[in-house]
Formats: C-alpha cells, structure tokens, sequence
C-alpha cells in the first residue's frame, strides 16, 4: 500500500509546519502532497517575510528531514495557493526541485502505475492579490470578486490573462488521458460541494445575495466528466466545519480538503489504493 499525508493552507504557521514534520519523522510516509497556501500570509507586501520563511524553515526542515529519513524521506508534491505571492514560485521550482519535493503546478508526474497533476489557479476572489486567479469557465465574476486582470500581481504577466480560464488549462493539462488512476492536487475545490462551503450566509452586494458555495465550476465539471482516482484541494477554510464534511464521493471520485479554520494542523492520511477509507486528524 502507498501511504500518504495530504495538508492544505499551513499558512507559514510553524506550528502547523512542526506537527506535519514530526508526523512524517515518525510514521514516514511514502508520498506528501501541500495544496497550497504555504507561505506567511501577506508576503507579497514583505519580500523578506516569504524569502526567511522559505530559506530558514521550510527548505531547512525538509532538509533536515531527509538526512534523518534517509532512503525512507518520502515523496513530496507541492503547489501554491492564491495567498502565495507567485515571485517565490522560482525558488520552489528552483535547485532544491526534485532533491527536497517536486514542484507540481501544470505538470504530471508518474509514479507506479499511477499519475499525478497539479494546478494551483483558483476562480477570482475578493482578494487583491492576483499571481494565482484565472476566470473560471466565463469572464464573469461573483459579486464582490476583482477581476484577474485587476488587483496586484508580483510577477509579470506573459498572457493574455483576459481570455485564460481554468477550463481551458485543465483541458490542456489533462489531454486525453485516462484518468481512472489519477490524483489531481489543486487549491480550489469543485463549486457546490461540501469543500466549498464559505461562511456567507445573508451577505449581500448590491441587494444581490452572495452565493455560499466558491469553488470552481470548471473543476466540478471537470471532476463529473473526467472522473479522476482522486482530487485534493484547500482554500477555503471554513468549509469542514460548516458542513461536517472534508471529504464527498463524486461519481467514481474522491475529493478530500485539508483546508481547517482552526489552530490545528489538519493531516488526512490516505492510501492511494484505497482512497476512500482516508482519516483525518487535527493536531496541535
């Protein structure tokens, strides 16, 4: 069996960070995936803030993970999320990429009989930080959203961002493959599930009621029409909570989110060959 931790949206909490290392020092893993949101929130604003973060703890850690662990350190994939300010993309895919994790954002990796895919772009949000958004299916957005075209970017843009939406790129990503033994780790989760659950309730713009559910259509879609092994998102925090879920069954899928509003460091444990029987443990 290939074991694996999946964790979500640490935020740059080194407590968070602490309790996933001594989990993979102790019960070392085969395989780690990161869905995002690793970096200190706000970063973008403070390029010391991410640049110390990722030097002195991260990489540090993991390094010194691996000399303990040896040939038992596992197999780590990571993306970013929309809090991580994409000018630290370059040092995630930079020399310690393929030594320390793999860095998976648009890009498949085979490992066994099984393929993994990553994408990191979430549909537009509120937020003024752009590195990481993309219109969905549609150049429309939710009330209250800030076009991908507007807001901050901290790297330049080299497309034609008005017309890129992630169903195109998930299009292109996944081709014409079989999927049926496939893990997809994004950040967004599918649009009107039980991981997309936002604390929206009775808000409104513009006397227009917001809609609670924020993930993406596009990877819904996706998910019902590809029907993939399994699918590993974050983002929104709140959702686990508010719907008592953090994992749903969709056709033949499953999708997990380790995305938590609590303290704790939320670990799902999952094989990939069983991916249904998945536990989740929060722990401090």
């Amino acid at each position: 069996m290939t074991n694996c931790f999946f964790v979500s949206d640490l935020h740059g909490k080194f407590s968070r960070y602490k309790a996933l290392f001594k989990a993979i020092k102790h019960e070392k893993p085969d395989i780690v995936f990161f869905g995002g949101d690793l970096l200190p929130g706000g970063s973008f604003a403070d390029a010391a803030k991410g640049e110390d973060f990722f030097d002195d703890f991260f990489a540090h850690n993991l390094e010194k993970l691996k000399k303990q662990l040896g040939d038992q350190y596992p197999e780590i994939y990571l993306i970013l999320g929309n809090d991580d300010a994409r000018v630290y993309e370059s040092q995630f895919s930079g020399i310690k990429n393929g030594q320390l994790w793999h860095y998976a954002h648009n890009t498949v990796f085979n490992i066994e009989d099984f393929s993994i895919f990553g994408y990191a772009h979430v549909p537009p949000t509120p937020f003024r930080l752009k590195d990481w958004e993309r219109y969905d299916v549609s150049r429309y957005v939710d009330p209250g959203c800030i076009h991908p075209t507007e807001g901050i970017r901290t790297v330049e843009v080299n497309e034609d961002i008005e017309y890129a939406t992630i169903v195109k790129d998930l299009n292109k990503l996944a081709g014409e493959d079989d999927l049926s033994r496939s893990i997809f780790l994004f950040h967004s989760p599918p649009y009107n599930t039980y991981l997309d659950r936002a604390a929206l309730d009775g808000q409104m713009i513009d006397h227009v009621p917001l809609d609670v559910h924020v993930g993406s259509i596009a990877i819904e879609r996706f998910i019902k029409e590809r029907q993939p092994l399994l699918t590993l998102h974050g983002h929104i925090h709140e959702s686990a909570r508010l719907t008592g879920h953090w994992k749903q069954q969709i056709g033949n899928t499953w999708a997990f989110t380790a995305a938590h509003d609590g303290p704790e460091l939320a670990l799902i444990r999952f094989t990939l060959e069983a991916p249904g029987d998945a536990e989740r443990e929060l722990i401090r």
